[in-house]
Formats: C-alpha cells, sequence, structure tokens
C-alpha cells in the first residue's frame, strides 16, 4: 500500500508548505502539487498525475475536500476514478471522508446517492418541461433544411422520377435529406 498526497492552493501568493507537511506526516510517500484555481477542474495536471499513479491498495491523502473537489459532482467523479483504480481515499480534516474505513464509505456512498437522486430529479423535470414544450406544439430538434414549400416541391420531383441527388443539388442539402422526406 502506497499512500499519495495530493496538495493544492489557488493563488500564486499562498504557500504549499503546510499541506505538504501535513500529508507528509500522514505518510504520504510522494506529495502532487500545484497552485491552480479549483474552479479549473480540467486543467489540473498535478491531480491528474495522482490519480493515474493510484494502483489497487494506494490511498490518496488530501488535508481538506475543497482541496480535491469544488463541487459534490467533481468529488464524486474524482471518488470514482480512485475506486476504479481499486485505491482509497481519505481527507485529514474531513474524518467522514475516508473510504478505508466502512463508516467513511458508508457516508460517501450516501453522498453518492444524493447526488444520484439530484440527477434524476433534473432528468423528470427536464422531461416534463419538454412534454409541455410540444403539447404547445414547439419543435424539438434541428430546424427542418427545407421549408415546407421545398418538401413539396422535392416530393412531387420524387414521384415524378427526378434522382435524389439531382433534387437535393438543386435545394443545397444532402440526398438523405430529400430521402427522408415524407
Amino acid at each position: 500500500m502506497t499512500v499519495y498526497g495530493y496538495a493544492r492552493v489557488s493563488t500564486e501568493g499562498q504557500t504549499l508548505a503546510v499541506q505538504e507537511a501535513q500529508l507528509a506526516e500522514a505518510g504520504a510517500i510522494k506529495v502532487f502539487s500545484e497552485k491552480i484555481s479549483g474552479a479549473s477542474a480540467g486543467n489540473r495536471n498535478a491531480l491528474a498525475k495522482a490519480l493515474a499513479a493510484l494502483k489497487a491498495g494506494d490511498v490518496l491523502v488530501v488535508t481538506r475536500l475543497d482541496r480535491l473537489a469544488r463541487s459534490t459532482r467533481d468529488l464524486l467523479n474524482v471518488l470514482d476514478t480512485i475506486a476504479k483504480a481499486g485505491a482509497g481515499f481519505r481527507s485529514l480534516a474531513d474524518t467522514w471522508a475516508d473510504t478505508t474505513t466502512p463508516h467513511g464509505r458508508l457516508m460517501l456512498t450516501v453522498l453518492g446517492g444524493l447526488a444520484e437522486f439530484e440527477r434524476e430529479l433534473i432528468k423528470a423535470r427536464t422531461g416534463e418541461g419538454r412534454k409541455r414544450a410540444k403539447a404547445r406544439g414547439v419543435h424539438m430538434g434541428r430546424p427542418s433544411a427545407l421549408t415546407a414549400h421545398q418538401q413539396r416541391e422535392a416530393l412531387e420531383r420524387r414521384r415524378a422520377g427526378e434522382a435524389l441527388t439531382d433534387i437535393a443539388r438543386t435545394f443545397g442539402v444532402s440526398h438523405t435529406t430529400i430521402s427522408r422526406l415524407r
């Protein structure tokens, strides 16, 4: 089992020394550190390297949860990556956030369940909104490439036996657009 640490500060004026010392004291053999805003979730290269280094049985330790993630969604995504590596996670200041203990796994499972419940609520509300919009006659999806008049003309030309590619060329669309007309 290898213990890795992850330290992050948001601005150049802050120092990583305190976090790095706490992580070393917690047993981290290597600390991945960076000075970057947590809001820049996609640009945290040191975190990506820390996650890539994890093997089954390893543990990633942070001083506080806010050093790892800026939102519940971000936290759950990172924890999922850690779990898929077969590794554990521990926050020194947030003792409940420790996947190496049964209680910590329970707390994080509850947190994950709440996030999943929230996603389902959002999906249901979106679906209801879509149904109401359709009932009002709102067109969903991409707008049609052809006007109603052009569609009628294309259909008449198809019935007359004209080639799909010739009709499509006239309207500046793909032959598959013409073939889908009913």
